[in-house]
């Protein structure tokens, strides 16, 4: 799920995964890695953790999305399965100047993943279809 991610990514979500199950925290050198590997879009994306704004949308024919209200109250729906985010720092930062690996959302999706703070919502392949076309919002 995360192949496009480097190594030392990946190996810092598992460490936040199993610290986290065993202290429900997450250490100071693991915040700490985060900011060096993300850059400064990690607190931000830490913020929207506390603030428990990532949901997890998933439909019956196993097909998952990720809504994420940004710091201004905008509602992004993220894909991690292909690595987007429609917000404006994601295009510019992530596709146009390739200066980062992602965005304060899908960072956000990543951690919440990690310990489990996203909140689960069953949809239709219907309203699945909709939303990934950009016919509707849930």
């Amino acid at each position: 799920m995360r192949s496009f991610l480097p190594a030392v990514a990946q190996q810092l979500f598992i460490d936040i995964q199993k610290t986290y199950e065993e202290t429900s925290q997450i250490p100071d050198d693991l915040l700490i890695a985060l900011k060096f590997v993300f850059g400064p879009c990690a607190l931000l994306a830490l913020d929207l953790v506390d603030q428990r704004s990532v949901t997890c949308l998933s439909s019956p024919s196993g097909r998952k999305a990720f809504q994420v209200i940004g710091g201004s109250g905008r509602l992004y729906t993220c894909l991690v399965s292909c690595h987007y985010c429609p917000c404006p720092a994601f295009a510019y930062t992530v596709l146009r100047r390739n200066d980062g690996l992602l965005c304060k959302h899908i960072l956000a999706v990543y951690l919440c993943q990690a310990i489990g703070a996203t909140l689960q919502v069953n949809v239709t392949d219907q309203q699945m279809s909709m939303l990934l076309s950009g016919t509707g919002n849930l």
